[in-house]
């Protein structure tokens, strides 16, 4: 029963980044947008509260959680893209999917390898993942406020997100390609 609940709370970050995407699109509801994210960030503190607590972790959940981060991030990022008509954040975007499916494919080597290990979530990899929330945040917040100068600080957060992000993909590679 606790399995069920964690893997709803993980799949609905899913259909919530497909919604708050579509609020960006229309350029409508910001504060709707804020709530859903808002939703969204808490549904990823309890799925894993909840796996903790309950010794509930599973294959599917450790698959599907970072896929539900993903998709979370680069709907936002894409549909801020399209709202901002943003250049910087399409391309930060671009290269942020680029180093993931790089990183996919560093992992289902890895595993072919016997060497998991090198491209075990660091800790610096998940603060990442809270930089990148917190920009996307900043983002929805300067939107529903429509204060330019928040839209003007997310995009020097969102250029430390993607040098972390650089980086991050840089070590698991080092450490992929050392064995």
């Amino acid at each position: 029963m606790i399995q069920r609940l964690i893997n709803f709370l993980t799949i609905s970050r899913m259909f919530l980044a497909l919604m708050i995407y579509c609020l960006l699109v229309l350029q409508t509801n910001y504060i709707l947008a804020i709530c859903l994210f808002f939703l969204a960030g808490m549904s990823d503190y309890l799925d894993g509260f909840f796996a903790r607590k309950y010794n509930a972790t599973s294959q599917l959940g450790e698959i599907l959680d970072p896929i539900a981060d993903k998709i979370l991030i680069l709907f936002l990022l894409f549909g801020l893209a399209i709202n901002l008509s943003s250049i910087l954040i399409g391309f930060i975007g671009s290269i942020i999917i680029s180093r993931e499916i790089w990183v996919s494919a560093l992992r289902d080597l890895n595993a072919r390898n016997n060497n998991k290990n090198a491209t075990k979530v660091t800790y610096l990899a998940k603060i990442k993942t809270t930089i990148q929330l917190f920009t996307i945040g900043i983002y929805l917040l300067g939107l529903a406020t429509n204060t330019m100068l928040l839209i003007v600080i997310a995009d020097i957060f969102l250029i430390i997100s993607l040098l972390i992000t650089l980086y991050t993909g840089y070590q698991y590679t080092k450490a992929s390609l050392n064995n």
